[in-house]
């Protein structure tokens, strides 16, 4: 039994470890999403993001923000890792009882 405790000790650490290095991450990243607008015949890009109820439009310029969007995606592929990471923890919560 200490065995298997141990060994869930340390999945649990582990996975602590994973949990805090992709909210570092997530910190660092833009949040929101690029929205294109077309105003007489011209295109412009807008970083659409919510604060509390409100919508805020931040303006990017005419070149498609190839970064921001890169960020973006990758902002949302963390999001699905962080919440991998918590269903484990969970469970290895459930395992601890």
């Amino acid at each position: 039994m200490k065995v298997l405790k141990g060994v869930i000790g340390e999945s649990k650490a582990y996975y602590r470890q994973i949990e805090n290095e992709i909210l570092k991450r997530l910190a660092s990243l833009p949040k929101g999403g690029v929205k294109k607008r077309r105003l007489n015949k011209q295109v412009y890009y807008y970083l659409q993001v919510r604060k509390g109820r409100r919508v805020i439009h931040k303006y990017l310029g005419k070149q498609k923000p190839a970064e921001i969007i890169r960020q973006l995606k990758e902002r949302k592929r963390l999001d699905e890792e962080l919440k991998r990471v918590r269903r484990s923890l969970k469970s290895i919560k459930r395992l601890n009882k």
